[in-house]
């Protein structure tokens, strides 16, 4: 964790209750060691959703289906596809998915997201990206064309276990992937059409919105 974990259990703590579903797919995650969002940023995005009621979403990595439920708990209504490249969790999707009766606001396509996203029609008010930290830029420019006036593209894990502030604790696979995070985020606060702050939570979250 990024913050402090004395101060990030403090926010966990007071986090109200949770559906027993939610509660069942953090366990779910924890026990198959499935990368879902934390439970703090978790609630800081739904409140984000809650505020900009985006109606269509795009995420970027479905894993186990975990967040793109979350964000249509925030918004009902809400219109969700969601990429996921890795098959046992995709099914693990469909299934949960399923299970919550939200087949219809929520559509799951199996692929690269380097692949699929150009294939995918109309415009998003909301992307979310979560998913191989090396292609962060590249998701990011395939999906800004696709984003609506007002629109909002969320990254999560822009802190990377506060290695992006202290690169040299890196160690092994992580290196070449904290310099990756590192230059992502100089890019998006460079951006000449995008406003960004990182916010300090959980992992990190970069919110960005285009410029008028």
């Amino acid at each position: 964790m990024y913050l402090k974990e004395e101060m990030n259990n403090y926010l966990i703590d007071l986090l109200p209750a949770k559906e027993a579903w939610i509660e069942e797919m953090e366990a779910e995650a924890v026990t198959d060691h499935v990368p879902i969002m934390d439970k703090v940023s978790m609630h800081f995005v739904t409140q984000l959703i809650r505020m900009y009621q985006p109606n269509r979403i795009l995420e970027v990595g479905t894993a186990i289906g975990y967040s793109s439920l979350r964000m249509l708990q925030a918004n009902p209504e809400a219109s969700i596809v969601t990429i996921e490249r890795d098959e046992k969790r995709y099914k693990q999707a469909l299934e949960r998915i399923r299970q919550q009766g939200k087949e219809n606001n929520i559509s799951v396509i199996l692929g690269d997201a380097l692949e699929e996203i150009p294939k995918l029609d109309g415009m998003f008010d909301l992307v979310f990206i979560d998913a191989a930290k090396g292609q962060y830029k590249r998701f990011f420019e395939l999906a800004s064309p696709m984003l609506s006036t007002g629109g909002v593209i969320l990254s999560d894990n822009v802190l990377f276990k506060g290695y992006v502030a202290e690169p040299e604790m890196a160690t092994g696979r992580y290196k070449k992937m904290v310099g990756k995070i590192i230059d992502y985020n100089e890019w998006l606060m460079q951006h000449p059409h995008f406003t960004t702050s990182i916010v300090p939570i959980g992992d990190g979250v970069a919110i960005s919105v285009r410029k008028p």
